[in-house]
């Protein structure tokens, strides 16, 4: 029996923008929200809009976003038809490659696909903050009888120009795409999430792999060609909360937003659109009699003594007594050591705050500004000073680094 869709998740990205965050790890397995990755957003949304088989398609640095994918179970995703599954690039008959581009990866699968033998397949990428039914968006797709659509959000006109915007006419079919113009005619923004009927993919996928000249990508290719041949296409009008946390202060704005959900629209408390993650298994937290939390997200196997001001703290985060964190995103198991100052800076897992450090600097009005960066089981050492606009790097050779 068919499934009517398939949904294939790119989670194959470096993320080369977030520097420090993936030097060890793929974008989509990056922390976000005091208890998430970000991948976890996608998932959820597959689930909670009824869509029950996931291709996650890995190639970056997998082993992390594997090993916590694993079957399933923390998105209901544990099927024994459909579920999800982790596509990495696989030796063939013909012989093996990396994924070339975003259709190639999707080409490279399409007997995942057809297994299913679905009526509909649906694009996601697995590096973007989102909540979104996908359920309204397929139903947009069958009412306008369309063979691609593609989800949309209006951007200012002034920042159209960063994006690959859709050409539209009254009834949203599109009649143009442009990919980071100069002067730019729309400014709908593509979300990177589509929707094709399969049997269109699947008949430009294969017309793509067969052009030498291809470069093997939606946008600058599949897309392009759709239009080419006035097939119907259509742009579908996304008004929730979406971001593209590609480089570290876009990253350390969406946590904060995370803190205001009534004005930023992102509401990580929505009883009614859960994301779900892996549990960490750890204890509750715990605050000491001594300690200040203001406007902060505390989760799980923290131990808090010192003062949080504004900050997320992922789980078994510590935080010493006199120690002070402020406008902060702390990742899990990091100890901020007594008297240290920790402001307006994102830090990685597993790292080490020495006593009376400073990390990174407050601004007046917190904005986005410089945002200090801190890699994965560096060491920070006692009294050190880290500016504003430092990124720290783990010694890869020898698997932290003292500062």
């Amino acid at each position: 029996m068919g499934k009517e869709i398939v949904a294939m998740l790119l989670a194959g990205g470096q993320g080369s923008r977030l520097y420090a965050l993936t030097q060890k790890l793929a974008k989509p397995a990056v922390p976000f929200g005091g208890k998430y990755r970000i991948i976890d957003f996608p998932l959820s949304n597959c689930v909670n809009s009824g869509i029950d088989t996931v291709g996650v398609l890995t190639q970056y640095q997998p082993f992390v976003l594997n090993e916590y994918i694993g079957n399933g179970q923390p998105w209901d995703l544990d099927r024994l038809y459909g579920g999800v599954h982790v596509l990495p690039p696989y030796q063939r008959a013909s012989g093996s490659d990396w994924y070339k581009g975003t259709a190639n990866a999707i080409y490279q699968n399409i007997s995942f696909i057809e297994r299913y033998d679905p009526e509909y397949v649906i694009i996601l990428s697995g590096d973007q903050i989102c909540k979104q039914d996908y359920s309204e968006f397929l139903e947009f797709h069958k009412q306008k009888n369309a063979e691609f659509s593609v989800a949309v959000m209006e951007v200012p006109w002034e920042e159209a120009s960063r994006f690959g915007l859709m050409v539209t006419d009254e009834t949203d079919r599109i009649t143009e795409f442009q990919e980071k113009p100069k002067e730019p005619k729309s400014n709908l923004a593509s979300m990177g999430i589509y929707i094709f009927n399969w049997d269109i993919l699947k008949k430009y996928l294969e017309e793509d792999e067969a052009d030498p000249n291809s470069e093997n990508d939606f946008g600058n290719n599949i897309i392009p060609n759709l239009l080419r041949d006035h097939r119907k296409m259509y742009a579908f009008r996304f008004e929730g909360y979406w971001k593209d946390v590609g480089t570290i202060p876009s990253l350390w704005e969406a946590n904060m937003e995370v803190l205001d959900p009534e004005h930023s629209g992102i509401n990580l408390f929505d009883e009614n659109w859960k994301i779900y993650s892996r549990n960490s298994g750890m204890t509750g937290h715990h605050v000491a009699g001594n300690a200040v939390i203001q406007n902060s997200m505390i989760t799980d196997g923290c131990r808090i003594k010192g003062t949080v001001k504004h900050s997320i703290l992922f789980a078994g985060v510590e935080v010493e007594e006199g120690a002070l964190v402020e406008d902060a995103v702390i990742m899990g198991g990091t100890v901020i050591k007594r008297g240290a100052q920790v402001k307006h800076c994102i830090i990685a897992e597993d790292v080490t705050i020495g006593e009376n450090a400073i990390v990174g600097e407050g601004t007046e009005d917190n904005s986005v500004g410089d945002v200090a960066t801190i890699a994965s089981y560096v060491t920070i050492g006692d009294g050190a000073k880290i500016g504003p606009k430092a990124m720290v790097y783990e010694d890869v050779k020898e698997g932290g680094e003292q500062w």
